[in-house]
């Protein structure tokens, strides 16, 4: 890939905040030229404080504030990430344990660190998110406080400046972080009459590449491991983009 050629380093980041703004500042560091979409809209719902929890489980940076007004700092948090756990810890919080994977690494983490015994474990998490988590451990008789940390809502249009981008051929590939956000882009990808076309995607699971196909989208990588470095390596490695 001739990284000297604008066109054919265009790419659109689609994912909420607080993530998406760190993303394009890392592609732009690495030579990409960079559109963003928010494609979920947060609202963050503190909560009251927790007592007698033995650790905290969060699956995404969405519910660090909620983490913050409910839980103390001494307690340990596993986190589904690394960047989820690095932006705990930037909170003060001084056991801040990551489990490098999805939510059922996460539930394997817990289960080699902690035992029923060790007390309830307060359980994060998004309004429809979680169940799975919580079901898993409860199977194994751990007690789950399972609070909703936020709300979210799809984005209904795509930025006039990323539509424009689109139309014109700019943005070769798209990295979609979420289902939910693969849901909300088709969408608005819809609604503006804009067909994803020979556009390469980029999921970071096989449920986002699901959504992505709903959508319309034919030419899908999945990521390796859903995280942030092998959507990188997925981008890195694809042969050069079409137009759009």
């Amino acid at each position: 890939m001739n990284k000297d050629t604008p066109s054919l380093r265009g790419v659109l980041v689609v994912r909420p905040e607080p993530g998406l703004t760190d993303t394009c500042e890392t592609l732009e560091r690495l030579g990409w030229r960079c559109w963003g979409m928010e494609s979920l809209v947060i609202t963050a719902r503190p909560l009251p404080p927790q007592r007698g929890i033995a650790g905290a489980l969060i699956t995404s940076s969405q519910s660090i504030l909620a983490l913050s007004s409910s839980a103390t700092h001494d307690i340990p948090v596993y986190a589904v990430g690394d960047a989820t756990a690095e932006r705990v810890k930037r909170q003060g919080f001084q056991t801040v344990i990551s489990a490098s994977g999805d939510a059922m690494k996460l539930a394997e983490l817990v289960t080699q660190q902690l035992s029923p015994a060790s007390g309830p474990l307060l359980l994060l998490s998004g309004e429809h998110q979680g169940l799975p988590l919580a079901k898993t451990l409860r199977d194994i008789g751990f007690r789950i406080r399972r609070r909703i940390a936020y709300a979210t809502s799809p984005a209904t249009a795509l930025p006039p400046e990323v539509l424009s981008a689109l139309r014109e051929g700019l943005i070769a590939t798209v990295l979609v972080f979420s289902a939910a956000s693969a849901r909300a882009f088709c969408a608005t990808l819809a609604r503006a009459d804009c067909s994803p076309g020979t556009l390469r995607a980029i999921a970071i699971s096989q449920n986002t590449m699901k959504e992505l196909r709903k959508g319309g989208f034919q030419n899908i990588m999945t990521a390796r491991t859903p995280d942030m470095a092998a959507m990188l390596d997925r981008l890195e490695s694809a042969a050069s983009p079409p137009s759009c």
